[in-house]
């Protein structure tokens, strides 16, 4: 089954980026792996999936050290202060940076550890209270202080838009991520401004996010079916 689901995600995946003129290639599927088992991980890294998204560092902690090396991680939870050495270690890329402690926390393990550690920022375009990331007003300060932690790698934006069954509800949201990015693109403000990361769009309302411009959607539910 999870092998079958990726193939059929990746075949709309690619008929979507072809409908609005874009390059398949460009466009990462991400499996959110939360509370799935390493035995569901393994299957899916058989069938050819090599990106997966984590929410919690202690549950992600035992699969990462114990599953295949060439796998990239993504944190794409809401991360707390006590466990960002954990996550600079653990994790390829943090998609859910959007407070100022965090980074800082973040980019002194990433020194201590010798690496670079890619992020990206977290924006609550739909201004819900109960979502983090920051506000769009405050964009652009924020990602400037980024740019002065020098072993963080700011590589786009990410956001949640508030649910709805209708995926067309998310496109607006989609659509003022994408001209955040522009905007924070032709300034200069991500360490490369010729190759921007948008992460949006989960198994609901990932075709409607490609159509917007995403460049990885988050898909969980539909890779492993739903979670107990």
């Amino acid at each position: 089954m999870i092998c079958s689901n990726i193939t059929k995600i990746k075949e709309t995946i690619a008929d979507a980026a072809l409908r609005c003129g874009r390059d398949p290639g460009e466009i990462t599927l991400l499996a959110v792996s939360k509370r799935m088992s390493a035995s569901k991980i393994e299957e899916a890294f058989r069938c050819g999936q090599r990106y997966f998204g984590e929410n919690f560092v202690q549950e992600a902690k035992e699969k990462i050290n114990n599953l295949a090396p060439s796998i990239a991680w993504h944190f794409i939870g809401h991360l707390q202060s006590n466990k960002a050495r954990q996550a600079a270690r653990l994790f390829t890329m943090i998609e859910t940076v959007d407070r100022l402690k965090i980074a800082r926390a973040l980019n002194k393990y990433a020194s201590e550890l010798d690496k670079y550690l890619d992020i990206l920022v977290q924006v609550n375009v739909g201004l819900e209270r109960q979502k983090s990331g920051i506000t769009p007003q405050n964009g652009e300060q924020f990602i400037q202080q980024l740019a002065t932690l020098k072993n963080l790698r700011i590589k786009g934006l990410m956001t949640m838009p508030p649910y709805s069954p209708d995926p067309e509800k998310s496109r607006p949201h989609f659509r003022a991520l994408k001209q955040m990015a522009t905007e924070f693109q032709n300034k200069g403000f991500f360490t490369d401004n010729t190759s921007v990361m948008l992460s949006m769009g989960m198994t609901s309302d990932y075709i409607v996010a490609i159509e917007e411009g995403a460049t990885l959607v988050r898909v969980g539910t539909g890779i492993f079916g739903k979670r107990t």
